[in-house]
């Protein structure tokens, strides 16, 4: 076990310890993309101020979560960020996967997606001292090339294996009844409003990618570009040092007195607007069946309506009322609770990727998706339509 301690140590000593700092570090690249790629993918924006100081999920961290546990509730690990030296040892087993030792190892190493650590050695032993969490977290996950839940990065993917509810009920500062509420949201759920409304009901991690000429980028259509988003995720959600004011939800929070928001909303819009839908793997539907589906979703069907192409969705034009969204009628409304009070039509390309759909994930699979159109709008689709329009929506 020493040894093994001994080992990630010395490996962990490759980098700079405690690199992730919401506000500091050398100057971005120029080129805002890249930019955006860093911003994306390691700043807190300051966020250590929530996650640390108040949850003190350093401790819970540090104690309690190995690499075998944070797998399980969903958090990936870069293995581009592994020196090859630590990637044989764990190849070879030597590496105690169900030792919290490894898991701060790994943060140190900035190899888990989402998380930055400040780790300090004392007296010989690595202690995370300080931690945050950025975007990666929830839209990123890994290509699994590795290993299960360890392969590359692939940004702008929603992690629907996440489980940011169990994640959060670890904190030490939670109660009982708080942590049951986290622990009731599942994988790939997070509320966005609860912490403002206390009210629960999450809806699924969405995708980051596929968002270059779209406006309205989340399910209610609340601002006019990403940044409005990420300026709420990284205040309101995240915890970050800075400002987010909307009159109309109405709320207005600010964190510190330094803002270490605003001015990195633009590269990393920028690095957002760059990540495109991926494709589908070959072999992964029928292309003689979308053929007939793509008539179908332009025809009988009725998807163009809202769904048109290029972009396949109608939300710079307009938005909907809860009516018009198959997961309404619910309670409480997840649109009631927004600035809108309305949503948006989901962006269809690159949605093999993120099942379940809808905002609460009541549709498993694309078939269920058509069938609840065919029976809401009594489109008279057959069982052949109806597996067609999914071949086709598979194929986007």
């Amino acid at each position: 076990m020493h040894e093994n301690l001994r080992l990630l140590a010395a490996l962990g000593a490759l980098l700079v310890a405690g690199c992730g700092g919401g506000g500091g570090g050398s100057a971005p690249p120029v080129d805002p993309v890249a930019a955006g790629q860093q911003i994306f993918r390691f700043d807190t924006f300051g966020d250590e101020a929530h996650w640390t100081d108040t949850l003190r999920m350093h401790e819970a961290l540090e104690q309690a979560v190995s690499p075998a546990t944070a797998l399980a509730v969903g958090l990936k690990v870069d293995a581009e960020a592994i020196p090859p030296d630590l990637a044989a040892a764990i190849r070879a087993g030597q590496v105690d996967m169900d030792s919290p030792a490894t898991t701060v190892a790994l943060i140190k190493l900035d190899a888990v997606i989402g998380v930055k650590g400040v780790v300090e050695s004392v007296n010989g032993v690595d202690r995370l001292r300080r931690v945050g969490v950025t975007c990666a977290l929830c839209h990123s996950t890994a290509d699994d090339s590795f290993a299960p839940g360890i392969g590359k990065r692939l940004d702008g993917w929603a992690n629907r294996d996440l489980d940011p509810g169990a994640i959060i009920a670890l904190s030490p500062a939670l109660d009982a009844d708080r942590k049951a509420i986290y622990r009731s949201w599942g994988k790939g759920r997070y509320d966005p409003r609860f912490n403002v409304d206390g009210i629960s009901k999450p809806v699924v991690i969405p995708p980051a990618f596929g968002l270059a000429g779209i406006h309205k980028v989340t399910y209610t259509g609340d601002g006019d570009s990403p940044s409005y988003w990420n300026r709420y995720v990284a205040v309101v959600q995240m915890g970050g040092q800075g400002s987010f004011d909307d009159p109309r939800l109405p709320l207005s929070v600010t964190h510190g007195t330094q803002d270490l928001v605003s001015s990195k909303l633009p590269a990393l819009e920028a690095y957002q607007l760059s990540l495109a839908p991926p494709r589908p793997p070959a072999g992964s539907f029928d292309s003689a069946a979308a053929a007939r589906g793509r008539v179908l979703f332009s025809g009988a069907a009725q998807c163009a309506s809202c769904h048109g192409a290029p972009l396949f969705t109608d939300a710079n034009s307009r938005l909907h009322a809860p009516a018009a969204s198959m997961a309404e009628p619910e309670n409480p409304s997840y649109a009631g609770r927004s600035a809108t009070g309305m949503y948006r039509s989901t962006p269809l390309r690159g949605g093999w990727q993120h099942p379940p759909y809808f905002h609460d994930g009541s549709a498993a699979t694309y078939e269920d998706v058509v069938e609840r159109y065919d029976r809401r709008l009594n489109l008279g689709l057959s069982a052949q339509d109806i597996t067609d329009l999914a071949q086709y929506l598979k194929s986007l």
